[in-house]
């Protein structure tokens, strides 16, 4: 975790993108066509690389954070979760050939960009439970490792092994929101320099899951 990754000027800046959200899809592994998935009930963008002096200072300093070049990273992606929104248990790293023409996502960035009063933890199912838990907690989060949704937090976690496997403890979901309006933005980051002007998919509103 990173306290204050970004500051709350920043993470409200980007709520304002809400008019240009689209439904969020998932890529089926197999194929990698791009598909709408109640396993994925959120709507979502992206913005462009370097598009203004904030998200190159995110960049930079999520570079900084990970020891991962800038130039690894995919756009930025805003998410908007709404009243028991969610996303199915997933992974972020890719197993077929179809999705590895510009390397592996070794990690992965999520910047939370509102509170949220309850529900939409970040969970990791094949994590057990290593916190004390109150009834603060949603059920979806209550046996499992799970971070709460914080402005400005962010959380890292690397979906490659050190020696290039993949990490099957990198599994995650994010929990049905079930009082509030869950904001993030996610940077995955691959194992070689990534070509953003090649979208994988139908369009640009991508995730690659099981």
């Amino acid at each position: 975790m990173e306290l204050g990754l970004i500051s709350h000027i920043q993470a409200s800046n980007y709520k304002r993108t809400h008019g240009k959200l689209k439904r969020s899809r998932i890529v089926a592994n197999a194929t990698g066509v791009t598909i709408p998935s109640n396993k994925r009930t959120s709507s979502g963008m992206f913005l462009r690389p370097g598009q203004d002096e904030i998200v190159q200072r995110i960049e930079r300093r999520i570079a900084a954070w990970t020891y991962l070049p800038e130039e690894n990273g995919e756009r930025i992606q805003i998410l908007r979760y709404k009243k028991g929104e969610k996303f199915d248990v997933h992974n972020d790293y890719f197993s077929f050939a179809v999705n590895l023409r510009q390397g592996n996502r070794i990690a992965t960035v999520l910047m939370y960009l509102s509170d949220v009063e309850k529900g939409g933890e970040t969970f990791f199912p094949k994590v057990g439970p290593l916190q004390k838990k109150d009834d603060s907690w949603s059920f979806c989060a209550s046996t499992v490792l799970a971070v709460k949704p914080k402005k400005g937090d962010a959380l890292l976690f690397f979906n490659l092994k050190p020696n290039g496997g993949i990490d099957e403890f990198s599994r995650h979901g994010s929990c049905p929101v079930i009082e509030g309006v869950k904001w993030t933005a996610t940077r995955w980051i691959h194992v070689i320099p990534y070509n953003n002007n090649i979208t994988l998919g139908s369009n640009n509103h991508y995730v690659f899951g099981s």
